[in-house]
């Protein structure tokens, strides 16, 4: 059974830092291209960043780039989120994906 499990988020001061991971496990995490998404409240789902299966090539979207840094541990079987310069447009549930499936998600919010 696959499973992806975000953790990380939490309450943070607009220009604050978080690092968000996502623990996976039932597939052979290596061999798949792996993606961050986002859902603010009362807005659908958001492609944040993806990585590819060697973690090599990497991708943001236009909104968080040179800010967040994705990364990924293949003997770990971890993905991560470094979330930098954070804004309270960031505020969101993140959610890690692969291949269309995705986890419980972690709560991120921006706030003063």
């Amino acid at each position: 059974e696959v499973q992806l499990v975000e953790s990380g988020g939490g309450l943070v001061q607009p220009g604050g830092s978080l690092r968000l991971s996502c623990a996976a496990s039932g597939f052979t995490f290596s061999l798949y291209d792996m993606s961050w998404v986002r859902q603010a409240p009362g807005k659908g789902l958001e492609w944040v960043s993806g990585i590819s299966r060697t973690g090599k090539i990497t991708n943001y979207a236009d909104s968080v780039k040179g800010r967040f840094t994705i990364s990924r541990d293949n003997a770990k079987d971890t993905l991560y989120l470094q979330m930098n310069n954070l804004k309270p447009e960031d505020t969101a549930v993140y959610y890690c994906t692969k291949a269309g499936q995705r986890g419980q998600g972690t709560q991120v919010t921006v706030s003063s």
